[in-house]
């Protein structure tokens, strides 16, 4: 049997609950009253328990995963006493491992990122450190991915905020295409397919660089090659790489750092 204890509120801890429970029939879950009416989505799942305190959800867990936001940290950590060799799973994201460690006393700590997908066992999990328990629990939720030091898991933590931003350049090529007059359910299913054709054609040249793949398409003389020749002259590219960057700052910028104005922002 294994015993989550959930310490946290959100979406993205709920579609993780929802996912790992589809998988882990031996599961038990034990929900904060941090997030009453999130608690009370999982709470009808028969494996799903609602507890009245935080430190009674670490009592009754053998693993927590914790997705507080980081302006409630230290309330959280001076309210609970973690079990020796208690496993935390943080999904905060920005606030790196020594942080965790010395807020909750203990250096059994591990960081994750997910996106909504696990919800339906399907997103890209990072994980760092490597752990075999940690990572027999998370790896339902989709492909998981360890990574070596914390730098490289702040990089592949960008990949979560990419997933959402994803969401925002298809709704409108959607867009675009319905009001040259596709109906909306063409439209969109039309934008889909072609991502999915170009990840699909991705993983088959899985050995050749992306760059590539993009200049066989748009070469010299083709339509794709006049619409990127656009894309560029807008700087649509660097506008990505821009964002990246800036999320990036955010991330590696330390919770206790007077500069940090928007720590609760970190949250994925």
């Amino acid at each position: 049997m294994i015993k989550l204890g959930v310490l946290g509120s959100g979406d993205l801890i709920e579609k993780m609950v929802c996912g790992l429970l589809q998988h882990h029939t031996d599961l038990h879950v034990f929900l904060s009253p941090s997030s009453q009416a999130k608690s009370q989505i999982l709470a009808c799942h028969s494996a799903c328990y609602n507890l009245p305190t935080h430190q009674a959800v670490v009592d009754a867990s053998d693993l927590i995963l914790l997705g507080t936001p980081p302006a409630q940290l230290v309330n959280l950590a001076n309210e609970i006493s973690l079990k020796p060799d208690q496993k935390l799973i943080s999904l905060i994201s920005g606030v790196s491992l020594a942080d965790l460690s010395d807020l909750f006393n203990t250096s059994t700590c591990f960081r994750a990122s997910a996106s909504y997908s696990a919800e339906i066992n399907h997103s890209t999990i990072s994980l760092f450190p490597f752990s075999s328990c940690v990572s027999e629990l998370l790896y339902p939720l989709g492909r998981l991915i360890t990574l070596e030091n914390e730098h490289s898991f702040e990089l592949a933590t960008i990949g979560s905020y990419l997933n959402g931003w994803f969401y925002f350049l298809l709704h409108d090529l959607q867009h675009w295409l319905h009001e040259k007059g596709l109906p909306d359910k063409q439209a969109k299913e039309l934008v889909l397919n072609h991502l999915e054709d170009c990840i699909a054609y991705s993983r088959h040249h899985e050995t050749l660089p992306l760059l590539h793949l993009g200049q066989t398409i748009a070469s010299d003389g083709t339509f794709a090659a006049q619409g990127l020749e656009m894309l560029q002259l807008h700087q649509a590219n660097a506008a990505w790489s821009a964002a990246c960057e800036v999320v990036f700052d955010a991330l590696s910028t330390p919770l206790s750092d007077p500069s940090n104005q928007q720590g609760m922002n970190h949250y994925t």
